[in-house]
């Protein structure tokens, strides 16, 4: 087996981790009702990786995620100081902190790529995602972060739980909710920053939510959800980097391709909550009705 067949593999598998780390992550994001909160936080990194490019002078993975994760709490910290005080609310913050922080890292870029030697930086590849462009110790830290995050979120996993469905009881019985919401925030800001170079700045926040969505049609309890999301985001992350390796393609749209066709698949097809299952039971519960109808009927004129 050949450096290539080692270095291919070694992408797929840290892939299939960002996916599992994303899915199971997202779910929280998910039941939470904080889906924008991701996406601002994967925009707001595109200035801090630029800056940190700037500072550093080459590219650097490890500087990056530095850039990025500060980058992402500034932005968290604006939005909180504008939902606090102010009278906009949190949505509306979170749009605004979202273009402002994106338009700076696409100021910053285009200044970058005027520069010689910034077409060769790749950072570009942020914007879109490109597992090809992965190297081995960019691997090495992907691989080793998303573990990480995978750990912390199953030791928490009972505790995420209360905090997202009853965040008064587990204020009443102790529970830490404000260090836990911190954790939280950590794990989200984390899950992006390591997935930017993968699949890109513009559709990180899909790779978040659309497997929890996904795996939501599935099932009612928290456990299941929470694992087939991990699962179907580690589908969605392996099949888009073997297509984007083949075709030489930015990998990020196609891992929210194969996201979305799950998604799909789910919303039509799942045994309860898909739409063709329900159009069958609605059919089945009509020509039941039908059939008491008639016998009523029948009944009557006997």
């Amino acid at each position: 087996m050949n450096n290539m067949d080692i270095n291919v593999q070694w992408v797929f598998t840290s892939m299939a981790l960002l996916g599992l780390a994303s899915g199971m992550i997202g779910t929280f994001v998910l039941l939470k009702k904080q889906s924008l909160i991701g996406d601002a936080m994967a925009h707001a990194a595109l200035p801090g990786i630029c800056i940190a490019f700037l500072l550093y002078g080459q590219k650097s993975l490890l500087f990056f995620f530095i850039g990025a994760a500060c980058s992402g709490y500034v932005a968290t910290a604006c939005i909180q100081f504008i939902v606090k005080h102010t009278r906009i609310k949190e949505d509306a913050a979170i749009g605004i902190v979202l273009s402002v922080f994106f338009g700076l890292g696409i100021v910053l870029l285009t200044w970058i790529n005027q520069h010689e030697g910034g077409n060769q930086s790749g950072i570009n590849d942020f914007l879109f995602g490109k597992a090809a462009s992965l190297t081995g110790s960019d691997v090495n830290v992907l691989a080793v972060t998303t573990i990480i995050m995978i750990i912390i979120t199953s030791v928490f996993f009972k505790e995420f739980k209360i905090i997202t469905f009853d965040r008064a009881f587990a204020q009443g019985i102790g529970v830490p909710v404000s260090l836990l919401n911190g954790v939280l925030m950590f794990l989200i800001v984390s899950v992006v920053v390591v997935g930017l170079q993968a699949v890109g700045v513009v559709l990180m926040s899909a790779l978040l939510i659309t497997p929890a969505l996904a795996a939501r049609y599935w099932t009612e309890k928290l456990e299941w959800m929470t694992l087939l999301a991990g699962v179907f985001g580690a589908l969605s992350g392996v099949a888009g980097a073997y297509v984007s390796l083949i075709a030489y393609v930015p990998t990020g749209p196609l891992v929210i391709i194969f996201a979305t066709a799950l998604f799909l698949f789910s919303f039509l097809f799942a045994p309860k909550r898909g739409l063709c299952s329900k159009i069958i039971r609605r059919h089945v519960e009509r020509k039941k009705l039908r059939v008491k109808q008639l016998m009523y009927e029948r009944g009557e004129q006997l």
